[in-house]
């Protein structure tokens, strides 16, 4: 069973753009993705998507649909009726290249700037030794597929330009809590996450979580504990007293 669609698709770049009306034969079964190659191959050939596995598992066909970032792949169009407009647009946090393209390098800089596992001094890699508890405690953050919708949704970056220098983003607040919780990593990543990377900015409003096509729960399960270890350090008595101790002995 077909009908004739309806979708505004965003046709434009760094210049400018508008978005278009097409009107596309849906068939049952199809995502949003199988309608966008439908529309290249039969009314706008030049149209840029960015796209790779069509399963859900790269992360690249990200964009907007009706105004909610989402997998292009993972859209299915039973979701929608058949009288539903359906506008697609690109990721709005980030710059446009063209179409519904968008420059996704701020998040591959912010991942450079987050140091490597930093394991105990004299310990040979294939010595590394830890509980299974450990291991489940961050094994879902490793479900990440980079697709960014949780940095495309967060209203510290997205609503406000200006933070992007200061602002790690979810996604990599949560590379950081995962560091954190690892038994043998040494790094400080506390102070690093608060000085650095702009937890502060986190107001916990949960979209990112919302949007994640992993289900990573990533404000409950990372963002949330890493403030509170974040608060702990800074203004727990005795934490404080530990520290002050640690300094005499080391003089």
């Amino acid at each position: 069973m077909s009908y004739q669609g309806h979708f505004r698709i965003w046709r434009g770049d760094v210049a400018g753009g508008e978005i278009q009306d097409f009107t596309v034969e849906v068939n049952e079964g199809e995502v949003v993705l199988d309608i966008i190659h439908r529309l290249q191959a039969t009314q706008a050939g030049d149209l840029a998507v960015r796209w790779n596995c069509k399963a859900g598992k790269c992360g690249s066909c990200s964009a907007e649909i009706n105004g909610r970032p989402r997998l292009l792949c993972m859209t299915r169009m039973s979701t929608f009726t058949e009288d539903d407009t359906i506008t697609v647009t690109p990721l709005r946090t980030f710059p446009v290249i063209r179409d519904l393209v968008t420059d996704v390098s701020f998040n591959y800089a912010k991942a450079r700037e987050i140091p490597a596992f930093a394991p105990p001094k004299g310990v040979a890699a294939g010595d590394y030794r830890m509980q299974q508890i450990d291991v489940e405690r961050s094994q879902e953050f490793r479900k990440c597929i980079e697709c960014f919708l949780c940095q495309d949704v967060c209203h510290v970056v997205r609503d406000h330009e200006d933070n992007k220098d200061s602002f790690a983003g979810p996604r990599y607040l949560m590379r950081i809590a995962e560091l954190d919780m690892h038994p043998l990593d040494e790094m400080d990543r506390k102070k690093q996450a608060q000085d650095e990377h702009g937890l502060g900015y986190c107001n916990i409003t949960k979209c990112c979580t919302e949007v994640c096509p992993e289900h990573i729960k990533i404000t409950d399960n990372a963002l949330i504990p890493m403030k509170e270890r974040v608060v702990d350090r800074k203004f727990d008595p005795l934490v404080w007293l530990g520290s002050k101790i640690r300094r005499r002995e080391n003089v």
